[in-house]
């Protein structure tokens, strides 16, 4: 490959960061709870009937807008993501009604399941292609790290659009960043034979037979996946909760942002000293059942408080400690499953814990409207009882041997 093909497939790199930190600069992230209860005139069971709507959405598209990227590449996936969801914005604003944030939630679900994995995949084999794919873990990890300063970006700013503009505002911001990541997509360059030689998304039915199969077969796989699954349901509802607990608090609308940058900073913080705190406490077990139990007790806090200090520091402590956990999570799954049966039981895990998701989160909603400060004691509990209960053992958290893995699972 000639040394002007190097250079451009190399560019490919820095535009896939940029473009991940445009794609998620989501000011609407920021007051979206207003937006919808306020602005368009729905309730909060109603909004996290959306929710669940979405990620059912997500759970029936990833396969399908994954031949996208495997028949028509991966820079027209990420194109057509970044369109699709400036499309999404154009339609939230267009008329405050339940039917249409239906609509705009599945196209928005179309553009996240556009972008899912097209993004990582043309950074491997633009690595791949100019021989550098030993630098594939610092080049991923820098791109989940714009990741993040594309959302922190955003829920920082977000606020502040709202306060002055109103609270549809930011969801129109959103055209520009979208806008943007289109161009800057349309500029990237196919690694020579990436589409041609790639293998298809795995089906529904290879997934749901294969790694259902498995999932089932094997004791550790399950324990780990149905404790993710029922603890991260739980843990979810914070994401729509934290703006009510923060309105009923006092907190002017302006600072909505700041206290979820604040969030995705104590998440990146946790996560960035896992190894240093389980050095500290002696065990990945007390480390994974810890987290738990202290979001737990963040929550119960903002079930029995409307204090702003507390409650401030309460959502910033249940974030930090129970969304992280997902990753851990996934590091512990992936210990008990063969290469050759990764991806479809990683895929079935994921399905597992996306229907929890779907099943929970309209109850989380309908207890809300009941009542905020029930709920948030009621999931605390719940966080809290898992971890008391929980059958995980540190064995099962332990690195090993693929094959005897196996026979400890079964």
């Amino acid at each position: 490959m000639s040394t002007d093909s190097d250079a451009r497939l190399g560019s490919n790199i820095w535009k896939l960061q940029a473009i991940r930190l445009l794609f998620y600069m989501q000011f609407f992230s920021a007051v979206l709870v207003p937006f919808f209860t306020d602005w368009g005139g729905i309730s909060l069971a109603q909004v996290l009937y959306l929710n669940a709507w979405f990620f059912l959405c997500n759970f029936l598209f990833e396969v399908p807008t994954g031949t996208v990227a495997d028949y028509l590449g991966r820079k027209v996936s990420l194109a057509l993501g970044s369109l699709v969801g400036i499309g999404a914005a154009l339609l939230y604003v267009s008329r405050p009604a339940f039917p249409v944030f239906m609509a705009a939630e599945a196209v928005f679900a179309i553009a996240y399941t556009l972008h899912s994995g097209a993004d990582e995949a043309l950074a491997y084999d633009s690595l791949k292609a100019t021989g550098h794919t030993e630098r594939a873990a610092h080049v991923l990890g820098r791109m989940e790290a714009f990741k993040l300063g594309g959302i922190i970006t955003a829920t920082l700013i977000g606020g502040f659009i709202a306060s002055a503009y109103g609270l549809s505002a930011p969801m129109r911001a959103y055209v520009l960043p979208a806008a943007l990541a289109f161009l800057l997509a349309l500029t990237l360059r196919e690694p020579p034979t990436s589409v041609q030689q790639q293998p298809t998304r795995t089906g529904y039915v290879r997934i749901l037979t294969q790694g259902g199969r498995y999932f089932l077969g094997h004791k550790v796989v399950r324990l780990l996946a149905i404790e993710l699954a029922l603890t991260n349901a739980l843990a979810w509802g914070l994401i729509w909760l934290f703006q009510p607990l923060l309105e009923r608090s006092g907190v002017p609308l302006r600072f909505f942002g700041v206290v979820h940058a604040l969030s995705c900073i104590g998440q990146i913080a946790f996560l960035g000293n896992v190894a240093r705190i389980e050095r500290w406490i002696g065990s990945m077990r007390r480390l994974l059942l810890g987290a738990t139990v202290l979001a737990g007790v963040s929550f119960l806090v903002l079930g029995a408080t409307r204090w702003t200090p507390l409650v401030i520091a309460g959502i910033i402590l249940g974030f930090t400690f129970s969304l992280p956990r997902i990753p851990l999570f996934s590091a512990y799954i992936n210990h008990h499953i063969p290469s050759d049966q990764r991806a479809t039981v990683l895929s079935f895990v994921s399905m597992v814990r996306t229907l929890a998701i779907v099943v929970i989160n309209p109850l989380i909603g309908l207890l809300a409207e009941w009542s905020l400060s029930w709920t948030m004691a009621i999931l605390g509990m719940g966080l809290i009882a898992f971890a008391a209960g929980s059958r995980i053992e540190e064995r099962h958290l332990a690195a090993a041997p693929e094959s005897s893995d196996d026979a400890a699972g079964q």
